[in-house]
């Protein structure tokens, strides 16, 4: 799919476009400069032609911002991808030295430019984008990225500048999402598993931000990788950048399919690290632990096989989950974690006919039936797997009011012993027959 990327300096309003074009508030807008810094993709379409939108950080030079030298490369990075560049000028500033920094890159990249004036609000703020031209990359666009005004006259050029292709159709493809404390790796892992650096990577709390898709294409798989903003305790201070990275990454966990939940090995596991393995689980979504940094962790004998039996203790009553312990620095175990989250998906879609799973659960239930309650005796007389995005499963019952907790773990574990659902939340429902 064709890519056009939105490149300038801090606090032009790139954000604010890239959630104009793309539809939806996917990029977090704040006053503060240097809030974006890694790349971040979103799709739309116009006229019927569908492409891709890269929003990028803010170049600058000699700022005070420690990723600074990170975020001009993604934005080399963007700019080498990209079909066609928005560069984002703002009116209200005028030329600065920074924006003629970025005009003699794109001059230099050889790619297709677009001049776009961003913040022209009324027709007296129309007078001042001509002295723009002086940057010799075309007639520039007007627009106003708040309320989108001249956007569509921008995408009726961006679209002619595209470059001819089919326009792939894309099936609904399963989303794998990275999620964890800061600072536990998660934007290396996604690195690493890509084969470049798409995120950056920096030991400071809090440097991804936005919740990163990223499609992943190889080994005959085919998915999206979401790299999120690191989750820490409510009571921990939070400027409102990290409330709406948080908030990210929690609606990013709501549209996931399996969740990648990394801990730090020299850490352990914590309470915010067992509220985040809560949260995928009350959203049903399949997940995969992954204890990172574990060539820092001195071994004995017997140290993974601890390490295993304490972290499904810590995670009961929902144990049968996948733990792999990996160093994502030294690329030890990392497509361990990939075929396990693809193998995760393929059980959170599994399904069972209903002829298999009566011939299977009904003469356990006759053998061991629900314990009479109050001198009633309770009869399951049939088993069917709704139709739902997760595994549920109906028992039908003459008296579901009066089966317990314990039996309905039971039949959860014969279900799980007969069939692989390791890493997926199942729930069991009795209902009246």
């Amino acid at each position: 799919m064709s890519l056009v990327a939105i490149v300038g300096r801090p606090n032009v309003g790139k954000s604010t476009l890239f959630n104009r074009l793309v539809g939806g508030r996917e990029a977090i807008v704040d006053a503060t400069a240097g809030t974006t810094r890694d790349r971040n993709y979103g799709k739309t379409d116009w006229n019927g032609r569908e492409f891709s939108v890269i929003d990028t950080g803010g170049y600058s030079v000699g700022s005070d911002d420690v990723f600074e030298a990170d975020i001009r490369r993604q934005v080399m990075l963007a700019i080498d991808e990209a079909d066609v560049i928005l560069f984002l000028v703002e009116v209200s500033t005028g030329i600065t030295d920074l924006d003629q920094v970025v005009a003699g890159l794109l001059r230099k990249s050889g790619k297709k430019v677009l001049l776009v004036v961003n913040k022209v609000d009324n027709n007296d703020q129309m007078y001042a984008t001509h002295e723009f031209y002086s940057f010799g990359l075309g007639d520039p666009f007007a627009v106003s990225s708040m309320s989108g005004s001249g956007t569509g006259d921008l995408l009726d050029e961006v679209v002619r500048l595209l470059p001819d292709d089919a326009g792939e159709v894309l099936d609904e493809l399963p989303k794998i999402t990275i999620v964890g404390r800061p600072n536990v790796g998660k934007s290396s892992l996604t690195n690493a598993l890509l084969g470049q650096e798409r995120h950056i990577v920096n030991p400071t709390a809090g440097t991804t931000r936005d919740s990163i898709y990223t499609r992943y294409n190889k080994f005959g798989m085919d998915f999206y990788l979401v790299d999120t903003a690191g989750m820490r305790k409510k009571g921990k201070t939070m400027d409102d950048l990290e409330f709406y990275s948080v908030m990210r990454s929690i609606r990013a966990i709501e549209g996931s399919d399996v969740c990648i939940l990394m801990l730090d090995a020299q850490q352990g596991i914590e309470s915010q690290d067992m509220n985040i393995f809560r949260l995928v689980e009350r959203n049903k979504k399949g997940v995969v632990v992954v204890v990172n940094k574990w060539d820092l962790v001195e071994k004995q004998t017997n140290t993974m096989k601890e390490w295993r039996e304490f972290l499904e203790r810590k995670l009961a009553p929902y144990s049968d989950v996948p733990i792999i312990f990996a160093s994502v620095l030294n690329r030890q175990r990392i497509l361990d974690v990939l075929q396990e989250a693809i193998r995760v998906y393929g059980n959170r879609t599994r399904k069972i006919s209903t002829s298999a799973l009566n011939d299977f659960f009904l003469p356990i239930i006759e053998d061991t039936p629900p314990p009479s309650i109050k001198g009633k005796y309770v009869r399951i007389k049939y088993v069917t797997q709704l139709a739902s995005p997760t595994p549920s499963f109906a028992f039908f019952v003459n008296l579901p009011q009066y089966i317990r907790e314990p039996y309905r773990r039971f039949l959860e574990n014969r279900l799980r012993g007969e069939w692989d659902f390791s890493g997926v939340p199942v729930q069991i429902f009795f209902r009246q027959k």
